[in-house]
């Protein structure tokens, strides 16, 4: 065999300065905000959006993301905790933090922007989904450095073994799986907009995003450990559960972008 299985124990510590604790999972989460910076202000200069627009668009998004990602973490996975220990809501240092929640928060960090800079919500919708996917799989390898999220026993030879958490036997590093379909994702949906003259018809990218991103998330938590022990008895994990209405929102802006007129503007600066 080819591999014969990864024995994975790296500590999560990428740096101990004393009182100063650095781990992997922050360094990857950062940089995955600083390549979206940069792989999104490529794709809009042609699309006549201001450099410090760009700017105060990621501040928006790193606020949403992070605040998005905690109350979605505490609201759906430990409610019971939280409500009783109010105050633990702040301690974003100790983990917890929830993919569903943070789409939430960026999708409404995109409309408050949207009021801001006057551009529709959907315009910028299309356009900011296409780098998540970057950001997306760095956040994944975060977790892969952190030993967590990963999925059920396998006998494939890529299987990894993680010591750190006591595991004996290969299991499926789904933090990879995911890492690279998110990674897929951002090329794909860079070529749909380019091939599609700038998006004549809103809502294509996005969903196509949500139906895609949600829709592999779904499928992918067949072989993943439960995060929560009450997810154990239940037919479907809390993740395919959350997942279900942003397929289906997918869908419908899917159907609005195949039935909608083409958006002028859009048109007028693909003939530029």
């Amino acid at each position: 065999m080819l591999l014969d299985f990864i024995h994975w124990n790296v500590d999560p510590e990428a740096l101990s300065l004393g009182f100063i604790h650095i781990r992997w999972y922050g360094v990857l989460f950062a940089t995955g905000f600083i390549l979206c910076y940069y792989a999104f202000r490529e794709l809009l200069k042609f699309d006549q959006f201001q450099t410090e627009d760009v700017d105060n668009i990621l501040m928006y998004i790193i606020i949403g993301t992070i605040v998005g990602a905690r109350l979605g973490e505490c609201l759906f996975y430990n409610f019971d905790y939280y409500r009783q220990n109010p105050i633990e809501i702040l301690y974003i240092w100790r983990g917890g933090l929830a993919s569903h929640g943070a789409a939430v928060g960026i999708f409404t960090a995109i409309y408050l922007f949207s009021l801001k800079v006057k551009r529709p919500f959907l315009w910028l919708l299309d356009r900011v989904v296409i780098v998540i996917g970057l950001g997306g799989a760095f956040i994944r390898m975060g977790n892969l450095m952190n030993s967590e999220i990963y999925g059920h026993e396998t006998t494939l030879p890529w299987g990894f073994i993680f010591e750190r958490n006591g595991e004996v036997v290969p299991k499926h590093p789904t933090q990879i799986y995911e890492a690279l379909f998110y990674l897929l994702l951002y090329v794909f949906l860079r070529w749909l907009y380019r091939i599609n003259k700038n998006l004549p018809n809103p809502g294509l990218i996005f969903g196509s995003f949500l139906v895609l991103l949600f829709g592999f998330r779904f499928v992918v938590e067949f072989i993943k450990n439960v995060q929560e022990a009450f997810e154990s008895g239940m037919p479907l994990h809390m993740g395919q559960i959350l997942s279900i209405p942003f397929i289906l929102a997918g869908v419908l802006f899917l159907l609005y972008s195949l039935f909608s007129r083409p958006d002028p503007t859009s048109l007028q600066q693909a003939k530029k």
